[in-house]
Formats: C-alpha cells, structure tokens, sequence
C-alpha cells in the first residue's frame, strides 16, 4: 500500500521539554493506522506536528508526497489531513447542526456541504434527530459522534482521531468503532490514536508503537499484536 502520510525522524517540545526524539512511521493510504504507547509517549504530541499546531524541532512530514513542515494548521487541512481532538471540543452552545457546518470552513469542504453532511447523517442517525438541540446537551457518545463528523465535514483524506473512545460506555465503543471502519471502506485513510488497543489492533492493518517520544515498533498490526512486549504492556497478555 502507498502511504499517503509520511514522518520521518520527528522531534518536538514544549518550550525546553523535549516530547518527540525520534518518530518515524508512514500511514499507507485508505487503511486504518494505529499508534500505541503509554500515556506520555508522544501520541498525541504526534498528531499535533502533522495537523501544523505544534511545530517540528526537525525531521519531516510529507502528505501526499510534499513536505509540510513548518506549513500552518489551515493549509494541512487544505491538503486533506482533518485531527479529531481528545475531548472533542464542541461549542455547547450551538446546534448540532452549526457545530457541523463550521467543519466546513475550507473552500474545497464549503462547496460540498449539503451533500456532505447528508452523508454525515447516514452514518449518523442519532445526530439528524438531533440536529437542532444544543451541542452542549448531547450526551457524551453523542458529542463524540458529532466530533467525528465535524472533522469528515471537512472531507479529509486522512482523517485523525485522538482516544475517541475514551469514557464511553462498551456499546457506543463499539459504534465508534463500526462507524471508524466504514469511514475507511469509503475510502478515508484513519490515523488513530486509542487507548483500547486490542480494538485497535483488530481494526488496523498497521501499527507503531512510542515510548518516550521515539518509534520503538512500527509494521503490520497482526504483527504488532504478536510481539511479545505488546501483549505484555498493552494486552495484558
């Protein structure tokens, strides 16, 4: 599979804390990628250098093949590359249906809109009978699936998800994650960032693993789950 993502040899901090050493994986293009680590590892710092809102002290990003590097958060967006944020950040006190829209902002997701966000209530029902009531009152798998399709609202090529389960109850993990793979059989590359990585790992078709800001594992996921650290530290096996 060709990668549509490439990081090669990230670093990165916040002011003199050094988060990222040395990250370098690729995203192969309309699959689902999985990146595992303890807490402090470096994910979602990770995700932050794609998506431009934290910049690299070296290494490279390439989407598509260009480098993007030290280009802003609204350009990577331009290029196709959306991040759903751990907490999901709605803006309560808007409807359903205007936090979706503004997900719309960029002028190539702005011109598909209507058709867009039909898409997003069919793969979302809950979300069209709630289109009018106030972000702020959903409940919390409710949020999570309005976060979701805010972030395909922009029509991502590679969609990234940081913890999108994280505190939901078992039925709605287990929605989050249907809906995650029938995003990628309609062809949207996933890069996600989860806390569950059995699930993870039986979703992805390629994993790396972090710690202390460097990719220690990178390959295949059914590999991946195999290695004998894995299980141990993530698998409780």
């Amino acid at each position: 599979m060709a990668a549509v993502l490439e990081i090669r040899g990230l670093a990165a901090a916040y002011g003199d804390l050094q988060a990222l050493w040395d990250v370098t994986f690729d995203v192969p293009e309309r699959a689902i990628t999985t990146l595992l680590g303890s807490n402090g590892a470096g994910k979602t710092t990770t995700l932050r250098v794609v998506s431009g809102t934290l910049p690299a002290t070296s290494g490279e990003v390439r989407i598509a093949g260009e480098r993007v590097t030290g280009r802003s958060a609204h350009h990577i967006v331009d290029l196709g590359v959306v991040q759903v944020p751990e907490g999901r950040h709605l803006w309560p006190n808007m409807t359903v249906e205007d936090n979706l829209l503004l997900g719309a902002y960029s002028p190539r997701a702005r011109s598909a809109r209507v058709a867009t966000i039909g898409e997003v209530y069919a793969l979302f029902p809950r979300l069209a009978e709630r289109r009018r009531q106030l972000a702020g009152t959903l409940s919390g798998g409710e949020q999570q699936m309005a976060a979701i399709g805010r972030g395909l609202m922009a029509k991502p090529t590679v969609l990234m998800l940081d913890e999108p389960s994280l505190g939901l109850a078992p039925i709605l993990v287990d929605e989050v994650f249907r809906v995650l793979s029938e995003i990628c059989e309609q062809g949207t590359t996933v890069l996600l960032v989860e806390q569950n990585a059995h699930r993870a790992l039986e979703l992805a078709a390629t994993a790396t693993v972090l710690e202390n800001g460097r990719t220690v594992l990178a390959g295949p996921a059914r590999q991946i789950a195999d290695d004998p650290k894995v299980r141990s530290a993530y698998l409780g096996l």
